[in-house]
């Protein structure tokens, strides 16, 4: 799941085609992480390579399908996933975007992360070697009509510290990940959210 201005994203039974060290980094990510807190940056570049767009912030994830992307800069934004709904807020705007849960995570890299274990149902994954230190996985959406061509995870003593997305527009968003906490304690509170008053609601609610 993406922001329209800071176009990121903001979240597992696994295939036989990928090979030992990326499935093993993958496989031991997931059975130990049920919960998630990081701080992220976030990156743009545009066909040509150049960057168009950088921004950071924290992320929290509970799975299944409960997540809170936070954007400090340069703008404040917020993404929740309540397990039911996914609500995007754009403070200077003073807009909120709602969209069932489903119809959000589907095939989009949100799912990688805060979805369930079927991942290979969504994805066909493929490894993808190493790269500046990290064993990468590649994972390809199998509807060819979602938004991204392609998604890039890579690893490092089974933590998880990159994302490269590549939509269909032939941008590619890079996420880096810091200071990660497994299955720290997280209140329900942040995977909770309320429209404020005043704001623009689009969606459904």
């Amino acid at each position: 799941m993406i922001l329209k201005r800071l176009i990121p994203f903001v979240f597992i039974t696994f295939c036989g085609a990928v090979q030992a060290d990326s499935k093993a980094s993958l496989e031991a990510f997931v059975a130990s992480t049920k919960r998630l807190k990081a701080n992220f940056t976030q990156t743009v570049f545009d066909r040509a390579g150049r960057k168009t767009q950088e921004a950071s912030g924290d992320l929290f994830f509970a799975r299944p399908g409960k997540f809170r992307w936070v954007y400090q800069k340069p703008y404040a934004q917020l993404i929740v996933g309540d397990g039911q709904k996914v609500w995007i807020h754009d403070e200077d705007l003073e807009q909120v975007t709602v969209r069932k849960l489903d119809q959000a995570l589907g095939d989009s890299p949100a799912a990688l992360l805060a979805g369930d274990n079927n991942i290979d149902k969504l994805f066909n994954l493929k490894d993808a070697g190493e790269k500046e230190g990290l064993e990468w996985l590649e994972a390809t959406p199998k509807n060819k009509e979602g938004s991204f061509e392609q998604v890039r995870l890579g690893f490092k003593d089974n933590d998880l510290r990159m994302m490269e997305l590549k939509d269909n527009f032939g941008q590619t968003t890079q996420l880096r990940f810091s200071n990660l906490q497994r299955n720290p304690s997280l209140g329900a509170s942040l995977f909770r959210f309320t429209p404020p008053k005043g704001a623009d609601v689009i969606g459904d609610r």
